[in-house]
């Protein structure tokens, strides 16, 4: 099983590396037509990071790059108020119009009903892509710090070839100072059609994988066979199949965790959650018909619940209960990150959450 260092031993609890960026959020309205935006960052690795900092109380830290002008430092105020540690950011000076490098943004609407989400990324040239090999100090961080777990994944390996080589860096530095490694299969198309497709991102998801202690995600982002492409209509039977065939590709990996979603609507899904380790697997209850307002980070704040159980709790079935219950939750509010607390995440444990808090 997995063997987490000990608090005392570490300045943080979570380190996640990815890119962070500015998400403009229209509320009801399309992007297209909207006279005005509300502001909040977010990302899919950091997503994590601040779930385990806000909702669950754990020291948290981020690796990113950040474009030194005021948009950055709109984004730099933002990261602070979810309370997570900007010590570790990588700085870049800014060329005063974006040519070499910039902030990435990210216009997101929610959707509802027969209307999908739409979201609409300009993160071309971001500073967090530009990160290289060497640039960050990884034996200071992992070794003369202290970091229990270590949280990245398939966005920011996606951004760009120097992206996948700072990840694979990362990866090894933290496996040799006893640091728990989790990778979330994430998946964004539009990032990697122009470098190969779904076909390179597997390629490097394999690349990455031996290095992995937990992985989250789809099975399917491993190259692992299927007999259907539709992953709507998997359930949890098919998912156990999937994962026992990564389970066996790769050895090292000792937990390997995914959410189970069907696709009612926009507003409406039903969620659920599988987990295996110790040769055996896990599942939440599934919550059916579950009412959504910003599906955006739901799987983040999985991952955060998920990672919370193992570090705190050190048991599976509690550890998916937990992913689970975040990171539905999350979904009831607006923006990509938790506006929820560790007891109303207990408490829908224990009752399934819904009635009046006075």
């Amino acid at each position: 099983m997995l063997t987490i260092k000990e608090k005392s031993q570490c300045h943080y609890d979570i380190l996640s590396l990815g890119e962070v960026m500015l998400r403009f959020d229209p509320g009801e309205e399309r992007i297209r037509s909207t006279r005005h935006f509300r502001v909040w960052e977010g990302g899919g690795e950091y997503n994590v990071a601040r779930g385990l900092r806000r909702c669950f109380r754990q020291r948290a830290a981020v690796v990113t790059g950040i474009a030194n002008n005021d948009i950055g430092l709109l984004l730099e105020d933002l990261i602070l108020q979810g309370g997570v540690d900007t010590s570790l950011v990588k700085w870049f000076e800014y060329d005063g119009f974006g040519q070499s490098v910039r902030n990435g943004l990210n216009f997101t609407e929610r959707g509802y009903g027969i209307r999908g989400a739409v979201g609409c990324s300009d993160r071309g040239h971001s500073a967090t892509s530009k990160i290289k090999p060497g640039n960050i100090d990884w034996d200071h961080i992992f070794g003369t710090l202290g970091v229990r777990w270590f949280h990245t994944g398939g966005i920011y390996a996606a951004l760009s070839d120097d992206s996948y080589h700072v990840a694979l860096e990362a990866m090894k530095a933290a496996k040799k100072y006893g640091t728990i490694v989790s990778y979330d299969l994430n998946y964004r198309a539009s990032l990697w059609a122009n470098r190969g497709g779904l076909n390179k991102c597997q390629a490097v998801n394999k690349t990455l994988a031996p290095f992995v202690d937990v992985m989250m995600g789809f099975p399917g982002l491993l190259g692992i066979e299927m007999e259907t492409e539709d992953q709507t209509t998997l359930d949890t039977n098919d998912f156990e199949g999937l994962i026992t065939k990564a389970t066996q590709q790769f050895p090292n990996l000792k937990v390997f965790s995914s959410t189970v979603r069907h696709v009612t609507s926009a507003s409406q899904n039903d969620w659920s959650a599988i987990c295996w380790g110790h040769s055996n697997f896990y599942r939440s209850d599934a919550i059916s018909n579950l009412d959504i307002l910003d599906r955006v980070g739901g799987g983040d704040g999985f991952a955060a619940g998920l990672i919370y159980g193992l570090l705190e709790k050190g048991d599976l079935q509690m550890a998916v209960e937990y992913g689970n219950a975040h990171g539905a939750l999350s979904m009831t509010t607006p923006g990509d990150n938790s506006m929820v607390s560790l007891s109303e995440v207990e408490g829908f444990m224990s009752d399934g959450g819904g009635k009046t808090q006075r």
